[in-house]
């Protein structure tokens, strides 16, 4: 059976030649060029940078959706292939009403997507979200005459600019000297090129994997372990000082340490915080998917964590609202407001870099140092009743648990937490535990698993 088109806080999401069509495209570029129209005012003539990872359909779904801007008298502004955070850091540096990414980000390569970005370069957050896409809904378009019509204009510079924002808040002098050997995996996705630039600053030497961005992914896209098993075994064979893996539009990093053992997304954070956190002080942003490490690295500098729900949009708003020193998600997405309020791999190779420069340690060493804790995630098909009984039935069963219900519902227990939620991007249900070894988290597994066997049947 046809999956539905997803259309979210996230944006749109789909499989090319089933449900997301060049139509729709243009029809989403319409409404969202509707927007920054009302948003700007008459008079006001609104630019969008747009860029677009990989895959073969990108070209296809930009141009759509350049000719939706320009059918409402928005001008557009074509970066070509470049990373999200690309976007993100272009549309304010040319000062523009926002941007538009085409990606599907980690999902596999029948998907694409649309993510919209608001002049602050964040997503929009949920009410504005809800406004664009009602008006892609009602087809509620202000079309424009010939001679209103909005202009598509190339801008080769993101990537320049990218590397020109990572420099200046991570300079390359203290790690130029020390040679790091890198594996990079950009699985064939629009990472490669970049990050290429951004290492060599840094005087790295850079053994690339899967770095034409041909959009024929050389594996599962989604940067876990078992998408990175050749990663890691290239590290050994070269004795690389590190691994770093992109997924596909390059917002997200792991890891793979000298060992050519992957660490998991979720030290990328904690190993950026710790970085921030010897030089400066202040508060973090993280989602309540996130790990505790990064809570354990806040407190250990006498800083905060502010949990927010699941998006990164969410988390980019707290960080903005709280003047946070650093931020992002346990995926692998680490936000620094010096770069800009988006996920951004670069930065995270420069942070951690950093931090084995000022340490003197290895990516070993470090995650040994951070501790750590085991997570285990699942994900299972549940509509929205069903999903709300799951919630209240685990709410029921663990009574002493200290609740945050902002985005599903998370408990906190004294050692560990679980966190119910259904997802932006795909039809379906997660959950995540994470405790201090590892009977702990099977056992709350298992509570979650018994109710959800009882309310799906």
């Amino acid at each position: 059976m046809a999956q539905e088109l997803i259309i979210s806080v996230s944006g749109m999401r789909g499989i090319i030649g089933e449900n997301l069509t060049p139509a729709l495209a243009a029809e989403y570029g319409c409404a969202f060029g509707s927007f920054l129209n009302d948003r700007v005012g008459a008079g006001g003539r609104p630019s969008v940078c747009v860029g677009r990872d990989s895959r073969g359909s990108g070209p296809m779904l930009a141009s759509a959706v350049m000719a939706g801007l320009c059918s409402v008298g928005v001008d557009a502004i074509d970066l070509g292939l470049v990373t999200t955070p690309g976007v993100g850091i272009m549309l304010r540096h040319l000062g523009c009403a926002g941007g538009i990414m085409i990606t599907a980000s980690h999902n596999p390569l029948p998907y694409n997507g649309i993510k919209l970005i608001l002049d602050n370069g964040v997503a929009p957050p949920p009410q504005t979200a809800a406004q664009i896409r009602q008006c892609f809904f009602d087809k509620r378009f202000s079309f424009v005459g010939s001679s209103q019509c909005g202009r598509v204009v190339a801008n080769p510079d993101t990537d320049r600019i990218h590397v020109e924002k990572v420099l200046a808040a991570v300079p390359s002098k203290q790690i130029a000297p020390r040679r790091y050997r890198i594996v990079l995996d950009s699985v064939n996705g629009a990472g490669a090129p970049v990050a290429k630039k951004l290492l060599a600053e840094f005087g790295c030497e850079v053994v690339a994997m899967n770095d034409e961005p041909t959009g024929l992914f050389a594996h599962e896209p989604e940067p876990i372990a078992a998408n990175l098993q050749g990663l890691c075994e290239r590290v050994r064979q070269v004795g690389a000082d590190v691994g770093f893996a992109q997924d596909p539009d390059a917002d997200r990093l792991a890891i793979v340490d000298e060992s050519g053992l992957y660490i998991g997304e979720e030290y990328t954070l904690a190993l950026a915080a710790k970085c921030v956190y010897s030089g400066r002080s202040g508060a973090a942003a993280a989602n309540l998917s996130t790990s505790r490490m990064i809570d354990d690295v806040a407190a250990s500098a006498g800083g905060r964590v502010i949990r927010t729900p699941v998006g990164e949009a969410n988390v980019a708003n707290a960080m903005l609202e709280n003047g946070c020193v650093i931020g992002g998600e346990g995926n692998g997405g680490v936000i620094d407001l010096r770069v800009g309020p988006i996920r951004d791999s670069l930065v995270a190779m420069a942070l951690v870099l950093q931090l084995m420069v000022e340490t003197g340690q290895t990516i070993s060493q470090l995650v040994r140092q951070i501790g750590g804790y085991v997570m285990i995630k699942d994900k299972f098909a549940a509509d929205a009743s069903q999903a709300e009984r799951i919630i209240d039935l685990t709410r029921q069963r663990f009574p002493d648990a200290v609740p945050n219900d902002s985005d599903g519902c998370r408990l906190d227990f004294d050692d560990g937490w679980l966190h119910l939620r259904t997802s932006n991007t795909e039809p379906v249900m997660r959950l995540i535990v994470e405790a201090n070894d590892e009977a702990g988290a099977r056992r709350y597994v298992e509570e979650v698993s018994a109710i959800r066997e009882a309310v799906l049947g």
